[in-house]
């Protein structure tokens, strides 16, 4: 992303935040800004694989049988997760001081957690509990949000203190 478009981005975000300043601060703003622009397109795009393009049927893929809202999760997430990694790193924590590649490392292993929870849950509130498919994905969203969101500020993106020894 190039100075001009992160700028931009930011600008537009950052106009909404004054009569929320009180509450929250800027990053935390931020992620809120992006995640929830990515969440919503997550939940749009979960919706319309799993009600037009899968209209509703198992998916059979080298003798396996996926369910749909499964299979659904998979084409969402496939798109909103790289999406929420550009955010989060060029737009909500830029000044994370930790190098890329073990950004990028940090944040698979933070996907691959998200997957589990998201698999888990989807699993529990549809088949468990017998759940519709969209309202378990918006509640599942939220609670892997969080997850996500700790995740990221606290590990995947987080500042290290300044390693020089002070004399």
């Amino acid at each position: 992303m190039n100075g001009n478009n992160r700028r931009a981005i930011l600008s537009f975000i950052d106009f909404f935040h004054p009569p929320f300043r009180r509450w929250i601060n800027r990053q935390t703003f931020r992620y809120l800004a992006c995640g929830g622009s990515n969440t919503l397109l997550d939940i749009i795009i979960y919706w319309f694989s799993y009600n037009f393009v899968l209209q509703k049927q198992v998916v059979h893929i080298a003798g396996m049988h996926i369910a749909p809202h499964i299979f659904a999760f998979i084409i969402s997430f496939s798109i909103s997760f790289p999406l929420g990694f550009a955010l989060s790193k060029y737009l909500v924590f830029p000044d994370s001081n930790i190098k890329g590649r073990i950004q990028l490392f940090r944040y698979a292993v933070l996907v691959g957690m998200c997957i589990v929870l998201n698999y888990v849950f989807l699993k529990l509130f549809v088949d468990g509990f017998g759940w519709y498919p969209t309202p378990s994905k918006i509640l599942t969203t939220g609670l892997v949000a969080i997850f996500s969101y700790v995740s990221q500020r606290n590990f995947t993106f987080k500042v290290k203190p300044d390693t020089a020894v002070v004399e």
